[in-house]
């Protein structure tokens, strides 16, 4: 595959050899990102060539050709230690994608009327088909994080949203209240749809098939999602309403409640199994076995997204994440060139660009599960995503505050670089929604540190107009000033956590 490299990467690698410009010593700090170095490789990895880089298409190939060859043109060497898969770690998914479907729901001898689009049926296998009496189980455990009801062959209809038990520990995801629902029998799981979510929107996403690792493939028969007004009519005959069901949900003593309807459902699915690839490359450290530092992520988006009626129909993904890539890019030239000319730093550095992260953080969860480098000689993980959204000057954010012990250090290093830090916790929010979240769930310190989230209002304007459609594409008013400033900030995290005397994680508390 890094063979088959592009002109439009030749291109892309020419002009960013022309920005990049001075002598690095081990004294001197690399000459600064500049935005237009970044504009250059987003302009290659978000271009309807790249055909929105969705995992199994050739959209995948050109984009990790792309990346592995551009690595390897700045002097970077593999990092997989795999001879038989230089650069590309396998990564293998299954993918199914709704087909066609059926469903009643009957009350005694009455049917229920439900609108034939309100709910989307997923089959394990090419056919499936399901029917009994549901039950509506809340969040599917309790605060104790255990499955809450017998479930064994049953329809069931859980909430998709996180559960939050005053005083509970860390609770399973909705990924792993699903699994512990399959695996203790159920035959199917209906979740309903996120409150306000628009519906058309989510039937578009829905169509684009879901993915697993084939390591972690495990389902109910049928699974679905269904709208809310939907679930209202079927939790109803129990006596109570959505809204009341939810509300209980969250209450310590809550109880599964049986509903008293039928429910038929049956579903046809393309169901196909195919490996993915995380890209790994490496800056070899000057004191092999000090540790690593490990920068990643996600390359894939939603490739081609929309029908064949559709004006556009790719979903380019220029700020999620062709923005982070970028920056992943010019770090990793700076870094590799400043080695090459004796600044060579102590600990080895790996850039990876993960597979399918828009599908549920995959290729994180592999590369933690897999991983090149034992995951405890890893001293910091930094995830790189969406970062061109915020304007030059913006203050640090930090996804995970609080959770690796060292945003003491990721604050000093930030304002030592002219930057202003943003110190509260609202990021947070989207700790489990980033490839950092695989990682730290093993242990390893991870961060996601940039200006795209310290502006919550700038950051929801565009996750409300432009996050996974056709237009975020490269244009000329996308923000690039705050990309090259989290490109230049991670320069310096990576030249303080290389460092063995600047850094020790044994005198770090957690």
């Amino acid at each position: 595959m890094i063979t088959s490299f592009r002109a439009c990467a030749l291109s892309a690698l020419a002009l960013v050899t022309a920005l990049s410009h001075g002598p690095a010593t081990a004294q001197q700090k690399p000459a600064p990102i500049s935005e237009s170095e970044v504009r250059a490789h987003i302009a290659v990895l978000a271009s309807d060539d790249f055909e929105g880089r969705a995992p199994g298409t050739s959209g995948e190939m050109k984009t990790i050709d792309y990346l592995a060859k551009t690595w390897d043109s700045y002097g970077l060497v593999s990092g997989t230690n795999d001879p038989a898969n230089p650069w590309f770690q396998p990564v293998p998914l299954v993918e199914r994608k709704p087909y066609a479907q059926s469903f009643s729901a009957m009350r005694g001898t009455r049917p229920l009327k439900i609108d034939s689009d309100a709910l989307i049926l997923t089959g394990r296998n090419a056919t499936d088909a399901v029917s009994g009496a549901p039950v509506f189980v809340g969040h599917g455990v309790g605060a104790d994080g255990k499955l809450n009801a017998d479930v064994r062959g049953r329809i069931v209809i859980m909430l998709s949203a996180e559960p939050k038990f005053e005083g509970a520990a860390k609770l399973p995801t909705r990924r792993e209240r699903e699994k512990l629902l399959a695996e203790a029998g159920a035959a199917a799981v209906l979740l309903t749809a996120p409150k306000g979510a628009p519906w058309a929107s989510v039937r578009t996403a829905l169509a684009g098939g879901s993915m697993r690792l084939a390591s972690d493939d495990v389902s109910t028969t049928i699974s679905g999602l269904i709208r809310p007004d939907a679930a209202n009519a079927l939790i109803k005959p129990a006596g109570m309403s959505l809204a009341t069901a939810t509300k209980r949900a969250g209450e310590p003593d809550f109880v599964p409640v049986d509903l008293p309807v039928t429910l038929e459902l049956a579903a046809s699915t393309q169901v196909r199994s195919f490996a993915s690839h995380n890209v790994i490359g490496k800056i070899p450290g000057a004191k092999p076995g000090s540790g690593a530092v490990v920068l990643l992520g996600h390359w894939d988006h939603f490739g081609i997204c929309r029908s064949e009626e559709a004006e556009d129909r790719i979903c380019n993904g220029a700020v999620d994440n062709a923005s982070g890539m970028a920056v992943l890019l010019t770090v990793a030239e700076r870094l590799a060139r400043a080695a090459a000319q004796g600044a060579q730093l102590d600990r080895d550095v790996y850039f990876m660009g993960t597979t399918a992260e828009e599908r549920g953080l995959l290729g994180a969860y592999h590369f933690a599960d897999n991983p090149v480098v034992p995951l405890d000689q890893i001293v910091v993980a930094l995830n790189i995503d969406t970062v061109a959204i915020a304007p030059k000057g913006a203050p640090v954010a930090l996804v995970g505050r609080g959770e690796s012990g060292l945003d003491e250090i990721v604050d000093q290093i930030a304002i030592a670089g002219g930057r202003t830090v943003d110190t509260d916790t609202e990021a947070n929010a989207f700790i489990r929604r980033q490839d950092g979240w695989a990682l730290g769930a093993k242990g390893v310190k991870s961060i996601m540190a940039g200006g795209s989230f310290s502006d919550m209002a700038l950051l929801q304007a565009f996750l409300t107009s432009v996050y996974h459609q056709p237009d975020d594409e490269l244009t000329d008013k996308t923000e690039l000033g705050g990309a090259a400033d989290d490109a230049n900030l991670h320069i310096d995290l990576v030249r303080h956590f290389a460092d063995e005397a600047k850094y020790n994680p044994a005198t770090t508390g957690d």
